[in-house]
């Protein structure tokens, strides 16, 4: 039976399945519900100075697939609207009654060192496990000098690092901002301040729709609107690419991660600690399905983890890792070929469609003259293996990518005699 038990950065958990800081974590209430469907941890909802932020109303609004299926989350809700004290009266109880539970205390203050060593002491005293840093928020705070407004400043980000390292013996989470160009430059920041782990990434800059009657943005507010923090499953391709960006960097490698961004299953999340991720953070999904969700991602990934023969999460966290290269290292000489399961083809041509219109017309269209049948045949000699046939395809395995043996060695585009800036090396590597 596989243990999904971790450390991470000196926390311990039953489970890798933290709650991320948002609403689901503004209350005990809500904590001590998701600790009883088995969360293995939460990062308490962003505290700040009194008084606490005012919201607005409404606050939400969605990018939706077909039959209204949430792609995407936006919001342009604000760090807690509850007192500092209640806040950190709540937490203290919560711990104290659920103590192999993980609770971070995520914070976000102005950039005055007082302020922060001023709250740090108070957080420490709940009996709190860490701290995140929220330096990510991309709406609202940004605009009184926090939030994202730190996050995309890496020198701001080692400095406060700094600070709560020196004001706090608890371990300090940095919380990234993906509305940046390189997201390596703040993580690099992060730990060069001392940071004990980063976790990312927060909120990406959004508007999801407009009222093209009122012709307004959603969500609105009095007649109008703004660009909010957008979340759930449409970013967790930008989360993975962040995350992995991180984990192999040569500066960052080894930093712990929190994984975060459109996680909501256990594969998900096994993706996220297959490029490094530790732990990971759920927010969206929490939001759409409930606390119980939870249940399924635990289940899941113990039944993966026992057919693979993974006795503990450490030993695949990081694993695809290596196989993460630059564009510039990948083979030049590798080549896959589709081909089409005749057996379970529906004959409905949309590879056909997508190939001929956009892509290298490597599919044949054959119409039988006595029945009018239709079949779809791959041109080899044209095929280029780009996938757009396999991705259009509805019925999943009909297409499949088949490598091809080349007889030609590992050479990738640095060594490639077609690129004018090869480098004399003599091609002997293999992959």
């Amino acid at each position: 039976m596989a243990d999904l038990s971790i450390e991470f950065c000196g926390i311990k958990s039953i489970n890798p399945f933290w709650l991320a800081s948002a609403p689901p974590t503004d209350k005990a209430y809500n904590v001590v519900r998701a600790f009883e469907a088995g969360w293995g941890g939460v990062v308490w909802k962003t505290l700040g100075e009194d008084p606490a932020a005012v919201n607005v109303s409404s606050r939400y609004s969605a990018h939706y697939g077909k039959n209204r299926e949430v792609l995407g989350f936006n919001n342009i809700e604000l760090i807690t609207d509850r007192s500092l004290e209640i806040n950190l009266t709540e937490i203290t109880q919560v711990k104290k009654d659920w103590p192999d539970r993980a609770i971070i205390v995520s914070l976000m203050l102005p950039c005055e060192e007082k302020l922060w060593a001023d709250i740090l002491p108070l957080v420490e005293a709940t009996g709190a496990d860490g701290i995140e840093l929220n330096f990510g928020c991309p709406h609202g705070m940004p605009e009184r000098g926090m939030g994202a407004a730190v996050g995309q400043v890496p020198e701001y980000v080692e400095m406060v690092t700094r600070w709560c390292k020196t004001h706090s013996k608890l371990p300090v989470i940095v919380k990234l901002t993906p509305n940046i160009t390189d997201v390596r430059a703040p993580a690099r920041a992060a730990k060069a301040g001392g940071a004990d782990a980063v976790s990312l990434i927060n909120t990406i800059n959004s508007i999801t729709h407009l009222d093209l009657d009122q012709m307004v943005a959603f969500p609105i507010v009095g007649g109008a609107s703004t660009h909010g923090g957008y979340c759930g499953s449409a970013v967790k391709p930008i989360a993975l690419n962040m995350v992995a960006e991180i984990a192999r960097d040569p500066q960052t490698r080894g930093l712990p991660i929190s994984g975060i961004g459109g996680i909501g299953n256990w594969r998900d999340a096994a993706e996220f600690m297959a490029l490094g991720s530790g732990c990971v953070q759920v927010c969206t999904a929490a939001m759409l399905h409930g606390f119980r969700i939870v249940e399924e991602m635990k289940d899941g990934l113990s039944r993966w983890m026992d057919e693979k023969g993974y006795k503990s999460i450490s030993e695949f966290v990081g694993k695809a890792v290596p196989n993460t290269t630059d564009w510039k290292y990948l083979d030049m000489n590798y080549q896959v070929i589709a081909q089409i399961n005749q057996d379970d083809c529906i004959k409905c041509g949309r590879c056909y469609v997508a190939c001929e219109d956009t892509s290298h017309q490597s599919i044949a269209q054959l119409i039988d003259a006595a029945s009018g049948v239709r079949t779809y045949e791959v041109i080899k000699e044209e095929c280029v293996g780009c996938n757009l046939c396999e991705i259009t395809c509805p019925v999943q395995g009909c297409i499949t990518m088949v490598p091809q043996n080349t007889g030609k060695p590992y050479m990738n585009w640095t060594q490639d005699p077609r690129n004018p800036r090869a480098e004399n090396i003599k091609v002997t590597e293999t992959v």
